[in-house]
């Protein structure tokens, strides 16, 4: 995200060399029973990924001008709030029906030791900010290759250096979210292939053992993995931190999906969201919902552009299951 000075996935990706350049393929899904539960997940405010710069005084001024349900936390910017900024802040998300959603791990886990360690010493006092703001998610990626790091390796690694970050979230009641990433065109540029679904999600997940760890599910990568809603059904709505919803390239098949170019939900229709949120209503997932494009022409608008065309495209979605 923008806002933040940590790697972005799309930041990794890019100096990594591993954004590329590219069929229709229609949705991987089996249809599931209908529901006459109501959906009680939020539509969350993300600016950073649909090219908004802001503030986190902003960021809850524009949600609430365009009808978001929930906002990122900014903890670089919260740990500077007054008691009395504060307060007058959370008084103000109560008032207009704002809740918290999920900000990104401050701490580099996928490069060497050192770095890891470094970050991981300051992650306390971010992690504090949020818990005196209220605020209970972090999330973050997993990369699905290495070049150093054969899988068992590369699983043991991510499950020791991730324990660490979740227990230190666990002292102040932070969760901790995993994104797994499935792009075949990112997997097949490493020596040496990682997880890319969420049943492998669920393993490290395991690995870790922590109670506070759960999923990132994202609709793109739930896709491109040919995960189903069957996979969705089968978790707790407690075992998903946060969820990001987006289309896929209609000029590319399934295995041809590039992360960094995506659409906003329903934009092509190729990932059919209909199954994917029904399954999440009929779970009882309540927690936060965003969009996350990386789409260039979204990222080129003014803010108000932006967050309208976003707004629009998540409330579309969120129809197909009211």
């Amino acid at each position: 995200m923008k806002n933040h000075t940590h790697t972005t996935r799309r930041q990794f990706l890019a100096t990594a060399g591993l954004l590329a350049a590219g069929s229709l393929s229609p949705a991987f899904s089996k249809p599931i029973l209908k529901t006459f539960k109501k959906r009680q997940f939020k539509l969350c405010l993300n600016p950073g990924i649909i090219g908004v710069k802001t503030t986190q005084k902003e960021l809850l001024d524009m949600a609430i001008a365009h009808g978001y349900e929930a906002i990122i936390s900014l903890p670089n910017e919260l740990m500077n709030f007054t008691e009395e900024e504060l307060q007058a802040f959370r008084k103000k998300m109560k008032q207009n029906k704002i809740s918290w959603g999920s900000t990104n791990l401050p701490v580099e886990f996928r490069r060497d030791e050192a770095r890891f360690k470094e970050d991981l010493q300051k992650l306390p006092t971010a992690v504090q900010a949020l818990k005196r703001a209220g605020a209970t998610r972090m999330n973050t990626w997993v990369l699905n290759g290495d070049n150093a790091l054969t899988y068992n390796a590369n699983m043991k690694q991510h499950a020791d250096r991730l324990r660490e970050c979740a227990k230190i979230l666990g002292e102040h009641n932070i969760r901790l979210g995993l994104e797994y990433v499935s792009p075949k065109t990112i997997m097949t540029r490493f020596k040496y292939p990682f997880m890319r679904t969420m049943a492998e999600a669920r393993e490290l997940i395991s690995i870790i053992g922590e109670k506070n760890v759960g999923l990132v599910l994202d609709s793109f990568h739930w896709y491109c993995a040919e995960d189903t809603t069957e996979d969705i059904l089968s978790l707790d709505k407690n075992d998903i931190i946060t969820c990001d919803i987006n289309d896929a390239r209609t000029d590319l098949s399934r295995d041809e999906q590039i992360d960094g170019t995506r659409e906003l939900p329903g934009a092509t229709g190729v990932i059919d969201l209909k199954p994917f949120l029904s399954a999440l209503v009929e779970i009882g997932y309540d927690g936060p919902i965003r969009a996350e494009p990386f789409n260039k022409t979204l990222n080129e608008m003014d803010n108000e552009a932006a967050l309208k065309a976003t707004h629009t495209a998540m409330a579309k979605a969120f129809a197909l299951v009211e």
